[in-house]
């Protein structure tokens, strides 16, 4: 049931990952020359750049989902909080698993919001992100916080 579940998972992250590069290719004739490349955390562009820097996001993606895809397949490669024993080796692995999954989610979300912001910013000034950043980089510390708590149930 759980391979079920994490192969559904999988998919739908890749389908993130395909998402953004299909996003990215679809707006990219429209981009003027120069476009924001980062934002302080008022949501204003404080570097610009070419519009090629829009493929920045999507090339991260993929390196990001090559490595969690290789550290859940080869879960005795992952720094873990807690020593691995054989006793509690199955739940350890399983929460690493989740949490690897969940975590590459989060960044797909925070990647997905900063590309759609930097292109609507690109033609309107006004453009809000749609996601806080700070939303967004508290929904990843909380995630770090909570899977620590959990990893330390099962020690």
């Amino acid at each position: 049931m759980e391979n079920i579940l994490f192969a559904i998972f999988d998919i739908f992250n890749f389908g993130l990952v395909v998402f953004m590069w299909w996003f990215t290719v679809k707006n990219y004739k429209t981009l003027p020359k120069t476009i924001p490349v980062h934002f302080d955390f008022d949501g204003k562009p404080d570097n610009f750049g070419s519009k090629k820097y829009s493929f920045l996001l999507p090339v991260l993606a993929v390196a990001l989902y090559a490595l969690f895809a290789f550290v859940v397949r080869d879960p005795e490669s992952a720094n873990f909080p807690v020593k691995i024993t054989p006793e509690n080796e199955y739940a350890q692995f399983l929460i690493m698993k989740i949490f690897i999954r969940w975590i590459y989610f989060l960044i797909m979300m925070i990647f997905l919001n900063s590309q759609d912001y930097m292109f609507r910013y690109s033609f309107d000034e006004n453009a809000k992100p749609r996601i806080p950043m700070t939303t967004a980089i508290l929904s990843v510390l909380v995630s770090v916080m909570f899977v620590f708590i959990i990893t330390a149930q099962f020690k």
